[in-house]
């Protein structure tokens, strides 16, 4: 079960099909723009003033580049833009698409990483970052600390899940699932939160939860789940991996059981 939109995550589910799993979308998070423009365009208006632009998404990507546009700031060369960092490739794949020159891409693809591998590059710098309105506060806040001057603004919301949503996840859940990926902590907490505590206890031990980076990771740990694999990084080698890695550990120590039995 992949807990993101078909639009998101093509290029995983191709892969995954042609090692022969089935595939189950049901996405936990759904997007809209921010309530209001206000702070997001002041920072796209004077875009250029800023010595660095952080991505921790694509989602934040796509967000500044839809604004941009109907701003008519076009981000394709028009502008002087700021240096940009990404918390992974994707991002910064991402990042690079709509017209920013990525210098950086975090080491460990977390936000915290991010901010700790420029801790140099960050003193008296201005440091623009567009983010969800759910987004931990912990980034903003790292970065002060090394000394940058942060515009944290809000450049799309994440919605919470409806009715529907939980009626989709229990049917899934009915149909049976070996694995669950999420991609963010909102995920995670939209997921326990239609799930319930009770439910959880059943899964553990039969569900393998795979945290698509170590803030996801720990969202999982922090929300009682006890089975987790972490992908080495965002692309998808690197989840196919992980999941391969522990699903196959799993079915040979059920077959060794078998035969011993």
């Amino acid at each position: 079960m992949v807990t993101r939109a078909a639009a998101q995550c093509g290029e995983l589910c191709e892969a995954l099909n042609a090692r022969g799993a089935r595939v189950r979308l049901l996405p936990l998070v759904s997007f809209a723009p921010p309530e209001n423009y206000d702070a997001l365009d002041a920072a796209l208006t004077a875009i250029e003033t800023f010595d660095w632009v952080f991505f921790t998404s694509v989602n934040a990507v796509q967000a500044v580049e839809r604004r941009g546009n109907e701003l008519q700031r076009g981000l394709g060369g028009a502008v002087k833009l700021p240096r940009a960092a990404a918390v992974g490739p994707v991002t910064a794949d991402a990042a690079e698409a709509a017209g920013f020159s990525v210098e950086y891409v975090a080491a460990d693809h977390s936000g915290a990483g991010l901010a700790r591998e420029l801790r140099e590059e960050l003193r008296s710098k201005k440091v623009l970052l567009p983010r969800s309105d759910r987004a931990n506060p912990e980034l903003p806040a790292a970065l002060r600390r090394y000394g940058a001057l942060v515009t944290d603004v809000v450049a799309y919301r994440n919605l919470p899940p409806s009715t529907t949503d939980r009626e989709q996840l229990r049917e899934t859940l009915r149909d049976g699932v070996d694995s669950i990926l999420f991609y963010s902590p909102s995920a995670v907490e939209n997921f326990l939160e239609l799930l319930g505590p009770e439910r959880l206890g059943t899964l553990q031990g039969r569900v393998l939860m795979v945290a698509i980076g170590p803030t996801t990771a720990n969202a999982l740990s922090a929300g009682g789940i006890q089975r987790i694999a972490r992908a080495g990084d965002t692309t998808t080698k690197a989840i196919v991996e992980a999941l391969e890695g522990h699903l196959g550990r799993t079915k040979k120590r059920s077959a060794v059981e078998v035969k011993e039995e």
